[in-house]
């Protein structure tokens, strides 16, 4: 019997975060774990008024969160291999409820990682931009010819094994964290799948795309990721 921990890296969540951790199953987990990276606003304290644990991470970057989630659960979790991570984002541009489907194709040992893709499910219009779409399909487009690894997204909503995620030995801090998962997983022979998810528009301004420098620090780091690990 699988457990299953959910790891959420925040950075000025503050009017979603709440949303986000009430909406995930609460039958379906074992613990959340909201990593603060190094917020400004109110956010910290929207986690406390929930039942989820509160790490802070002052290294900027959203795989520095995830990577202090995953050290925390590495201290606390005794049967890795019957473990589940789930990644999502902090936002609220996720449908947690949906994560049942996300986990399933591993709690039936059909896989060991499960990408939630926003491409093969609906997406509220203006949830995602022009440059986010052709950045997915670009960096999707490339894995597939030089990884042999068919993905149609590098959604943050994800499961994996916990066990198959430390053997990645992930170490990427900022954009290229969802990327580096995939190709690693290809490279080390790991089963996965894609399942539907929705997606809608995010609360607040998005730090990646709804910037130009965000958008261009993103899609340098996931390209230089690609063929960093060929």
């Amino acid at each position: 019997m699988f457990e299953i921990f959910v790891i959420i890296p925040a950075f000025n969540e503050e009017k979603s975060i709440k949303n986000v951790i009430n909406d995930i199953p609460e039958e379906l987990v074992k613990e959340i774990v909201v990593v603060d990276n190094n917020s400004t606003d109110n956010t910290p304290n929207e986690v406390l008024k929930t039942q989820a644990i509160l790490l802070k991470e002052t290294r900027k970057g959203y795989g520095s969160a995830c990577l202090k989630g995953i050290e925390y659960l590495k201290q606390k979790i005794t049967d890795i291999e019957n473990s589940i991570i789930v990644f999502l984002d902090g936002d609220y541009s996720d449908y947690p409820e949906q994560m049942e489907f996300v986990v399933a194709p591993i709690i039936d040992h059909q896989v060991d990682m499960v990408i939630g893709s926003r491409a093969l499910g609906k997406k509220d219009k203006g949830s995602m931009t022009p440059q986010q779409i052709f950045g997915n399909w670009l960096a999707t487009y490339l894995m597939k010819i030089i990884y042999g690894a068919k993905f149609t997204d590098l959604g943050p909503f994800r499961a994996i094994r916990f066990d198959a995620l430390l053997a990645l030995n992930m170490i990427d801090t900022n954009y290229g964290w969802t990327v580096e998962m995939q190709l690693k997983a290809a490279k080390n022979k790991l089963r996965f799948c894609e399942v539907p998810v929705d997606y809608r528009k995010r609360i607040g301004v998005s730090k990646v795309s709804g910037t130009v420098k965000g958008t261009i620090g993103a899609g340098y780091k996931i390209l230089y990721t690609i063929f960093r690990y060929m």
